[in-house]
This record gives structure tokens, sequence and C-alpha cells, in this order.
């Protein structure tokens, strides 16, 4: 009965030296063995190459203490910033955006406007509920 017992322990313990010692070894020659020659794979259809982004727009900026008017071509994203004079909000009511703003932080607004057409910009002053013009973002159609 012990004869088998040590028997048995003998192998546990063989059987583990063995899996340490193949874990063991340097990953170089794991990568080497463990990885059986490929067969070549049959080419797949061909794919997008990625091209690189266009140069990103600078920003439009307007103070709404002097409205101007800047231009933007349709189907072409924008970054709008208004400053002011004073804490409130500016708008662009025709695309449905408002964002509040600050003598420090102006407002800001991603467009990516698609129809041409003229739309006003709007600031309210935080004391007051009257808007003022803040400038006009002229959408053309000309690409």
């Amino acid at each position: 009965m012990h004869l088998r017992r040590a028997l048995l322990l003998f192998a546990i313990v063989l059987g583990m030296a063995a899996l340490v010692a193949s874990l063991s070894r340097p990953i170089e020659e794991r990568r080497r063995t463990d990885t059986a020659p490929r067969q070549p794979r049959e080419p797949g259809p061909p794919t997008a190459s990625p091209s690189p982004a266009p140069a990103p727009r600078p920003a439009l900026s307007f103070d709404a203490s002097e409205p101007t008017t800047k231009r933007v071509p349709a189907g072409e994203a924008a970054t709008i910033r208004v400053a002011v004079p004073e804490s409130g909000s500016v708008e662009i009511p025709d695309m449905g955006l408002i964002d509040p703003a600050s003598p420090d932080t102006p407002a800001r607004f991603d467009v990516l406007p698609t129809r041409p057409g003229r739309y006003e910009l709007l600031f309210t002053p935080a004391a007051s509920d009257r808007p003022e013009p803040a400038g006009q973002l002229v959408v053309t159609s000309e690409g």
C-alpha cells in the first residue's frame, strides 16, 4: 500500500516538473515551437487604405459687442465661438442651438450646416430677457 502511494506521489511530482519546465522556456523558443507553419491564406476582398483627415478649419470667432458676418460652405463642419461682454447665453435659433457664455468662457457651437442660408446669432445678457444681435453666419452653397 505504501509503495502505491509513493509511486503516485512520484508520478504527480514528475508531471508537475514537466509542466513547469515547459512553461519556463524562453518566450521566443515557445513562440517558435508553438506556432506551426501556417498555410498561405487566400487573398480576401480589397480593403480601404486610410487617408489623412482634412485639415481642421479654424474656429469662426464672433464678438457679441461688434456683430459681424462670417461665411462657411454648406456641408462643411465648423466651430463657432462667440465672445460676450457679460454673462448670458448665445443662441442660433434657426439651428436650435443655445450655449451659456461669460467674458472668460465664450459660447461654443460645433455645426455641420447642410442648407444654405443666413443664420442669426443672438446674445441675451443674464440681467435681461431681450436678445441682441451677436453676428450672422452665412452658409453658402459653394463647396
